[in-house]
């Protein structure tokens, strides 16, 4: 867990905001919060849209504007819009504006707020223990360190501005398969030499993030995708049980 998110763990009470608690905050299009940024992080929809936004394929927004490794401790590969020059700035961002406004990320269209889910719970952690219920996804704000706070919003009304789900079902499936495939992988890095996990990061990645046909339904395509890779990992899943 890196130190972001550590912090944000740890402090997750504190952070906490309900769907209809006020926040103060007004964007003054200053661009700060497009700059000394690392943590950018990409999920499937969010790269199915970029591609349709910029008339590319995934593949070429992937090798335009992203990099990707394999996550520390998940062991899953991440995406992330690849800072640039000293100042670290999206690459997306053009004369201090987005210049896929309609189409940003899901967590830059979500600043200040964010937003986390459990897809599971630990052996032994008993539910009324959880910080994060299962299935329920939770919302927080951060101080973000630019703009003003002459705005008052709701998060409902925010997202809302920002047509972004209530009920996100991607996001919760996402969740779902990011903490399954991480302990399958994980699993499978103690057995597979280099070469086939190489292999087996490379078909996630493929068909997590890229094998999409932005002319049709994103969901539909994704069910499809997670449904091939399943084959592969629930064999992994099974013949390493124990």
């Amino acid at each position: 867990m890196d130190n972001r998110l550590k912090q944000i763990y740890d402090n997750f009470d504190r952070l906490k905001i309900g769907l209809d608690e006020e926040f103060k905050f007004n964007c003054t299009m200053c661009g700060k919060c497009c700059i000394n940024r690392e943590d950018i992080l990409l999920n499937p929809k969010d790269m199915f849209n970029l591609a349709k936004e910029l008339n590319m394929e995934a593949k070429q927004v992937l090798e335009a504007y992203c990099e990707t490794y394999i996550g520390s401790d998940s062991r899953f590969p991440i995406v992330r819009l690849k800072p640039k020059g000293s100042i670290k700035r999206c690459p997306l961002l053009k004369d201090r504006k987005c210049s896929v406004h309609k189409a940003k990320p899901t967590v830059c269209a979500m600043f200040p707020i964010g937003r986390c889910v459990a897809s599971e719970r630990k052996q032994g952690v008993k539910k009324s223990d959880a910080r994060f219920p299962i299935g329920e996804i939770q919302y927080i704000f951060t101080d973000p360190q630019c703009g003003d706070s002459s705005k008052t919003h709701t998060v409902r009304e925010w997202l809302r501005e920002f047509n972004l789900e209530l009920e996100d079902e991607f996001f919760i499936e996402w969740n779902r398969i990011l903490v399954r495939y991480s302990m399958i992988l994980q699993k499978a890095e103690k057995h597979f030499n280099p070469e086939t996990m190489n292999i087996i990061w490379s078909s996630v990645l493929v068909f997590c993030y890229l094998n999409y046909n932005t002319a049709e339904d994103f969901m539909n395509q994704f069910a499809e995708n997670i449904k091939k890779l399943n084959v592969g990992m629930d064999k992994i899943d099974q013949r390493y049980k124990k």
